[in-house]
């Protein structure tokens, strides 16, 4: 009995460490990602922030000013400055409602995709190369770990901005 317990112990213990690894490369890959985002920001002339708001509105769009300040967890004044900014550089337009000419709603525009995907060429073509080291069944378990942990990250972002967080 006291070798199945020492044994589950050390696999507890395992199952802890091999945690905080994956812990430890999340955190590595989200500033690497950070890094890389911030150096296309500045090629494109966009603050790290714009791109985040122009990546939000590309995959959810089109959507309101208020979704996106929402989804990108801004203050809708702050959004205004970003949203000129993109809509400067020719990277997103604002359409009126033409039921409400109040309502605006944000959409990606297509011209200056390319330049866009251009910068994240070597991350793509690197992230296919890894990918196809392994089987589908592989891939499928990596990318339900990623929604998954995505998902936490969205629910902890959530906590973390709501109104009555201190």
């Amino acid at each position: 009995m006291e070798l199945v317990q020492s044994s589950e112990g050390d696999h507890t213990r395992r199952k802890r460490r091999q945690a905080g690894a994956i812990r430890a490369e999340l955190r590595a890959l989200a500033i690497q990602l950070s890094l890389l985002n911030h150096q296309v920001s500045a090629k494109l002339e966009l603050k790290d922030t714009d791109l985040d708001c122009l990546d939000l509105i590309w995959r959810h769009g089109p959507l309101s000013p208020s979704a996106l300040a929402r989804l990108a967890g801004l203050h809708p004044a702050t959004l205004t400055g970003i949203l000129d900014r993109l809509q400067k550089g020719g990277w997103i337009a604002r359409d009126r409602d033409p039921d409400d000419r109040r309502a605006v709603s944000l959409r990606a525009l297509r011209d200056r995709s390319g330049e866009l995907l251009g910068h994240y060429a070597g991350m793509n073509v690197a992230v296919e190369q890894i990918c196809a080291d392994y089987t589908e069944a592989e891939l499928e378990l990596i990318a339900g770990f990623l929604r998954r942990t995505t998902g936490a990250g969205k629910s902890a972002t959530g906590e973390l901005t709501a109104p009555d967080h201190t």
